[in-house]
């Protein structure tokens, strides 16, 4: 899956505040995270108001998150540049007479997007964090977040 660049840079600027956990200036994320600190500064303007940083004016400055890692989902970020999985596709026109075909395209293109959302929901910036500091792979990481989705899921029945 290719992301907007917004996406990419936002979920960039997300991870470096959680990898530094300290209060980080627009130029030391731009510069150390390859973003434009025009770009950046208007990206941030959005996850502060999804609620995921925090902007401190002053001369000392910056940005910091908003909340603990384990509590920031992939799809949050994600959902703060409105680039969400719910909003990127288009509805299935529903014509009078549709046909069990199209009904049925129209249930597995619902799972489709429903389980995207659900794996997206189930990753955490902490869960990154936590792969990277263990030295883990990405394999191990999505084992661990669909055996934890899939016993969430279960439990909701």
């Amino acid at each position: 899956m290719k992301l907007k660049a917004s996406v990419d840079y936002g979920v960039r600027a997300v991870m470096y505040l959680a990898a530094k956990g300290d209060v980080c200036s627009s130029r030391e994320i731009s510069e150390e995270m390859s973003v434009p600190r025009d770009y950046l500064i208007q990206l941030a303007l959005k996850l502060r108001n999804a609620g995921l940083i925090k902007a401190r004016p002053g001369k000392n400055g910056g940005y910091i998150l908003a909340k603990d890692p384990s509590k920031i989902s992939v799809r949050q970020i994600m959902d703060a540049f409105d680039n969400g999985t719910k909003s990127s596709h288009r509805q299935i026109k529903v014509k009078r007479g549709s046909d069990a075909v199209v009904d049925s395209v129209r249930k597995m293109h619902s799972m489709v997007m429903e389980s995207l959302n659900s794996y997206l929901d189930c990753i955490t910036v902490k869960d990154l964090l936590d792969a990277v500091e263990t030295d883990s792979s990405v394999n191990e990481l999505i084992a661990v977040s669909l055996e934890s989705e899939s016993s969430r899921l279960r439990s909701k029945k």
